[in-house]
């Protein structure tokens, strides 16, 4: 199942944008307080519905950082499960579909193991220096368990 998602933050930046969904419009929410980077293309899948409210968070496994609000047609591979300090707050794993580089990322276990890890580091640490914020409980899922969450969060 093919999706499109939408990029609130480039790979390697510390600046957390955020879509403005009623304005459509890009906001800076804050610059992370730790040094850490996104370690990959960070938005949320359209049309998608959380049980935060908001729609489903999205990392998109790029080559090159693309730029906030650009719409990629993606293709679910996992999940990263976490929690933070208002609770479930899942991350769905994708690549582009038309990347001929990533065509072998079916699952999360095609993905090189290093790299799991080095997103996995992030997310347990991007908030550990704000006050009253807190990231617990992170595993990974395959595709399949990425792609039912995804199908029923759909309105």
């Amino acid at each position: 199942m093919d999706f499109d998602v939408t990029i609130e933050i480039p790979k390697g930046e510390r600046n957390k944008y955020e879509m403005d969904h009623e304005t459509g419009r890009i906001k800076l929410d804050r610059t992370l307080f730790t040094a850490t980077q996104y370690p990959a293309d960070y938005g949320f899948i359209d049309h998608s519905l959380g049980e935060d409210g908001d729609p489903l968070d999205a990392l998109v496994l790029v080559q090159e950082p693309t730029f906030p609000g650009c719409l990629i047609r993606c293709r679910a591979i996992g999940m990263f499960r976490m929690r933070d300090e208002a609770g479930r707050d899942d991350k769905i794993m994708c690549v582009p579909t038309g990347d001929p580089r990533l065509e072998h990322l079916r699952d999360i276990h095609h993905m090189p193991e290093f790299y799991k890890l080095e997103i996995q580091h992030f997310f347990e640490v991007y908030k550990a220096l704000e006050p009253k914020k807190s990231v617990e409980g992170a595993s990974w899922a395959g595709r399949i368990e990425a792609v039912e969450p995804r199908a029923s969060a759909c309105p």
